[in-house]
């Protein structure tokens, strides 16, 4: 863990964590003819016939913009897009480490979701891919949804890259319990952007029986305090008809996942819980309960979102390679099916015989895993035949 104060000392330091560098020579008047002008024409004309093209005469095919307006910066809240500059090309060094992409952080001075779309599509020919990072729900949801026909990937991390990573950790939790995502009754805390995307997923994997618990206590059609989108997920949910807060939830259940606030479970709830509990404390930077209070209260496998712990539930382990399989395909977007093999690939790199309580997903840092990403998710788009056809 870095020492108060070193984090902000080495930010002064470098300055920035990503910059251009020039791919081709430049030491003559011939590699200027060829780089620029009168050379350079060429290619403009040539995308100007053909605006495809710009994938394959620029360097649009390996580009992700990375973008946030700031309103939902890490545990931060709504901070300004200034400050969520720091992350956003945190995550652009991410991509590049992990995953070969050259990715653009772009803050936005905008609140207003029709603003964000519109900008988005302004900026969208000049890149292969956009990165949503950090916007606050529910305007996140129609802002993603709101530009699928961009005809390059749109993905929002913090919804879906959350969900992938966890859905892979869950599927190997399972096998270590000897239980089935069908069968197993499923208490997720947090429906905002993360949870109702991990709920959606889930139930598009095959589960069953998931009660999503907010604010307000369980889930339930008709609650004023609802949104629209967790209204739509209120009448996929908690098909026994429960009421009441987490505790009442938890009776009897088999999995926790919480994407919520510090410190909100305890052990005394761990142990109403069914037979080897599986707890997914991700709130960060304190979980909902802390891993040593969750397995003394009777837990089998824990995760959480930090790398002090064993089975760390980190986004790191999708986008990067999510983004790298779908820009080799030359994927115009992702689908659910590339996101389920996301989370397959995943989960199978490692091998049953090696999964245990601690032990239920590759490291982040493991680049073979981000590669095994990369390939399944190239691979799901050919077959769904969602790419441009001069990719193929």
């Amino acid at each position: 863990m870095a020492k108060k104060g070193e984090a902000l000392r080495k930010h002064r330091e470098w300055r920035g964590k990503v910059g251009t560098k020039v791919l081709v020579s430049l030491e003559g008047k011939d590699d200027l003819s060829l780089a620029y002008t009168p050379g350079v024409a060429e290619a403009c004309l040539a995308i100007q016939e053909d605006p495809s093209l710009s994938f394959a005469l620029t360097r649009r095919w390996n580009t992700v913009a990375v973008l946030t307006d700031g309103t939902a910066v890490l545990g931060l809240g709504d901070i300004g897009p200034e400050a969520g500059m720091p992350v956003m090309e945190g995550k652009c060094a991410l991509f590049r480490e992990f995953g070969g992409v050259d990715a653009v952080p772009i803050c936005l001075r905008t609140k207003d979701p029709e603003e964000i779309v519109r900008t988005i599509r302004l900026l969208s020919g000049s890149f292969g891919g956009v990165n949503l990072e950090d916007i606050s729900a529910p305007r996140c949801f129609a802002i993603e949804r709101n530009l699928q026909d961009l005809g390059i990937p749109v993905f929002h991390d913090d919804q879906h890259g959350t969900a992938i990573v966890l859905a892979a950790g869950l599927m190997n939790a399972l096998k270590v319990v000897g239980k089935r995502l069908e069968d197993v009754r499923i208490v997720l805390n947090g429906p905002g952007a993360a949870g109702l995307a991990i709920a959606r997923f889930l139930l598009s994997l095959g589960a069953r029986n998931i009660v999503l618990v907010g604010l307000q206590g369980i889930l339930a059609p008709g609650d004023p305090t609802l949104n629209p989108a967790q209204e739509e997920l209120a009448l996929l949910t908690n098909s026994e008809g429960r009421k009441g807060g987490l505790k009442d939830a938890l009776l009897g259940a088999d999995v926790f996942l919480g994407v919520s606030a510090g410190h909100v479970l305890t052990g005394d709830m761990v142990r109403v819980m069914g037979k080897d509990p599986i707890v997914f404390a991700l709130a960060n930077p304190v979980p909902e309960i802390e891993p040593e209070e969750a397995r003394e209260a009777g837990a089998r496998v824990v995760a959480t979102g930090s790398s002090e712990h064993p089975n760390q539930v980190n986004n790191l382990l999708c986008f990067p390679g999510l983004f790298r399989g779908a820009l080799d395909a030359g994927a115009t977007r992702i689908t659910e099916g590339m996101m389920r093999k996301a989370a397959e690939a995943l989960s199978s790199y490692i091998p049953e015989g090696g999964l245990g309580p601690e032990r239920i997903l590759p490291s982040s840092l493991d680049r073979n895993a981000h590669k095994a990403v990369a390939e399944a998710v190239r691979a799901e788009a050919i077959k769904e035949g969602v790419v441009r056809s001069s990719s193929r």
